[in-house]
């Protein structure tokens, strides 16, 4: 419970308008905050799915903030929020969902490549064959949690409270 806790409040501090404080930032400005567009992917057959899919954002309203640097000065810690729909389409069948994908997170990124995800709300994960601790497929996975992607690219999703929907299943 205190882990929950402590990630609903890391989220809110980084991502709710509140969180700067009034005085830093012009009036009707969000400081800080820029676009971080999605592009649409492609994945064959037996990568995630059973079939081919395509993904494509129809709503792309995601903006991220840079909240801590790399003495590189790469990225090491940044929040990302905003609308975020993804059509997710069988291309064999033209089957699609369009799925809400429009979680906020704050995402670590280590130097070795590997990431940690603090997230509140829905976001698209997709899992290879043998690659998390969600079997292969498409989900989204809402609620709060943490996404774990290490430096090889496995993915481990911890739930403190949530669902996971199998975009497999709804476009097959």
């Amino acid at each position: 419970m205190r882990r929950t806790v402590f990630v609903l409040l890391a989220l809110a501090a980084a991502v709710l308008p509140g969180a700067v404080p009034a005085a830093a930032a012009p009036a009707g400005t969000d400081r800080g905050w820029e676009p971080a567009p999605s592009a649409p992917w492609d994945v064959a057959a037996g990568v995630r799915c059973d079939f081919p899919v395509h993904g494509e954002p129809v709503v792309d309203e995601v903006v991220q903030r840079v909240l801590d640097t790399h003495p590189d000065g790469s990225a090491k810690r940044v929040a990302y929020k905003g609308d975020l729909v993804v059509r997710v389409t069988n291309t064999g069948t033209g089957a699609f969902h369009d799925a809400d994908a429009s979680g906020t997170a704050v995402v670590g990124y280590r130097t070795d490549g590997s990431q940690h995800w603090s997230v509140l709300g829905p976001v698209l994960v997709g899992v290879g064959e043998d690659r998390g601790n969600l079997p292969r497929g498409l989900y989204i996975v809402d609620g709060v949690y943490t996404l774990d992607i290490s430096s090889t690219g496995y993915k481990t999703v911890n739930m403190a409270y949530g669902t996971q929907d199998d975009l497999c299943a709804r476009i097959d």
